[in-house]
């Protein structure tokens, strides 16, 4: 099982799964009040507005960050789902799947990049590799 590693402010959790990762450096850059990459924890969910934080979330492209709101009531819900195909990059799904891996293991994601170049060390998912490998398609 993956691990996962939570933050919370309180009022907003942040989920952070961290071998989904592809290192697309859209939390920091977008966000670096919160996510700091070069400190232990790297997440610092008091950094800023519970809607600042879930707003950048949402930008998060292989859904290794989530959240849920600590409200019961609010907890998100998935919605439909949605396949983009990156220009030189991942399959992009989200809007929840439930996924069987080879072994017959399922999980349930709202996001997920999927490998299309073949080299990711983490498949089916995708870990970057495409960038190192120059990956066209």
């Amino acid at each position: 099982m993956e691990p996962v590693k939570e933050y919370t402010n309180g009022e907003v959790t942040i989920v952070w799964k961290p071998k989904t990762c592809i290192h697309s450096e859209k939390c920091w850059r977008g966000l670096p009040e919160v996510f700091k990459p070069k400190e232990k924890p790297w997440i610092d969910a008091e950094g800023a507005s519970t809607d600042e934080i879930v707003s950048q979330v949402k930008k998060c492209p292989s859904g290794a960050l989530s959240y849920y709101m600590n409200n019961e009531e609010n907890k998100k819900e998935m919605s439909k789902i949605e396949v983009t195909v990156l220009e030189n990059g991942p399959l992009m799904v989200s809007g929840g799947c439930e996924i069987t891996h080879k072994d017959g293991t399922k999980e349930t994601k709202e996001k997920a990049a999927f490998c299309r170049c073949g080299h990711s060390a983490n498949k089916p998912f995708c870990d970057g590799s495409h960038k190192a490998e120059d990956f066209k398609g």
